[in-house]
Parts: C-alpha cells; structure tokens; sequence
C-alpha cells in the first residue's frame, strides 16, 4: 500500500505553516521581552512573555520534524510528532480551560506576587525605578495600595493636564496591580480564542501524521 501523496503534502504544508506560527510566537514574544526594557515588576507579575519563547522554539522544532518526517516517510520521526502534537493540545485545552474558569485565582496571584514587593521603601532603587517607570506608562500609583505605598509619591505618579479620573490632589490613586489585571482581562478573550484555534489545529495534524504512520507501516509490513 503506497503513502496517500494528497495527505502527505497535506501534513509537509501544516507542518510549514506550524513552523511559521513558531516563528511568529517566538518573534512576538522577543518583541515584548525587549519592550518591557527589563521591567522587573512585569517579568515577576506576568511571566507568560518567557513561556511564549519557549513555545514558539518548541513549535519551530516540531513543525520541522513533522515535515521532514513527512517527506522522509520515517514512522519513528511522525510517531514522536504525534506524541509531542498530543501532549502539547492536552496542555492547551488544560490551560483554556483554567483559564476561563480561574480568573479571580489569575487576579489574586498578580496581586499577590506585587504585594511582595511592599512596603517600596525596602526596595532597591532597580525595583523603584522599574515602578515609576510602570507608573509613567500606565498613569497609576504605587502597587497595590494606591499612593500610600509610597512614603512621598514621586513625580511619576503625578496627573498631568489631561489626566480627569482617578486623581485627587493631582495625584494618581489607582494602583499599578489594578491597571496590569485590567490589561490581562482586556486579552484574555484573545488569548484564549488563540489557544483553541491551535488546538483545533493540532487535531488535524495528529489526524494527518497517524494517517501516514499507519500508512507507512502497512506499506513496510507488505514488502516484507
């Protein structure tokens, strides 16, 4: 029994456009890492941006086993694809799925992972600056107490012209920790439509790769 050619090139393209959205995920995630310019507070409360790295290397290397195994024909290279396609939707759904139902635990984690950081007075001047900067960018005050969890407010954290809601006294009083989760929930709807478009994905690739592994094995077991 010969290897269906129509699913073979239909694998080698998935794997192709597999191994371009690697791409994309691990270019996505470098621009955001380099964009956070090392922001410490960022990288201890939304740690996702290292994970997205780690992703995006481990699709790139999939989807360049998956093709070449494709077009080798070699059982043992789409066996490990299609182990590795299985454990990572699994993984995907397992994710989707706490992360619809386990917000308010997402939420209290970010808080309590900024809550750490307090009082600011103890902290070093990096962790400081970090925060103004964060301040700067997101109009908010302190971490999760607002203004008080600094003994004089810095400039930062001062309203400027524009600036109509949530201030008082010219000051900022909404926390940074409120803005962040603010944010999170804002792409979470987008995170998780991503996260089950791949997985849809990953069945047709599993689908595909088990096609041509029986395939292949039936066409070594007749020739014997």
């Amino acid at each position: 029994m010969a290897v269906n050619k129509c699913v073979k090139s239909l694998l080698i393209l998935f794997n192709f456009i597999f191994w371009i959205s690697g791409c994309v995920i691990l270019g996505v995630g470098i621009y955001l890492k380099v964009t956070k310019d090392g922001n410490q507070l960022t990288n201890s409360a939304l740690p996702g941006v290292d994970l997205m790295i780690a992703i995006g290397v481990i699709i790139m290397v999939l989807g360049f086993l998956g093709c070449y195994g494709a077009y080798k024909e070699s059982p043992c290279m789409l066996l490990i694809f299609f182990i590795f396609l299985f454990l990572i939707f699994i993984l995907l759904l397992a994710a989707g799925i706490l992360g619809a139902v386990g917000e308010k635990t997402v939420n209290d984690w970010v808080k309590k992972r900024l809550q750490d950081l307090t009082p600011l007075s103890n902290q070093p001047d990096s962790v400081k600056q970090d925060l103004e900067a964060l301040q700067a960018e997101l109009k908010c005050c302190g971490i999760v107490n607002g203004p008080g969890d600094w003994n004089k407010p810095p400039p930062s954290c001062y309203c400027n012209g524009t600036d109509t809601t949530d201030c008082k006294g010219g000051i900022q009083q909404t926390p940074c920790s409120t803005k962040i989760i603010n944010l999170m929930q804002q792409n979470m709807k987008v995170v998780l439509g991503i996260s089950f478009a791949i997985a849809a994905i990953l069945i047709f690739g599993m689908v595909f790769s088990m096609m041509i592994y029986c395939q292949i094995r039936k066409k070594d077991g007749a020739t014997r």
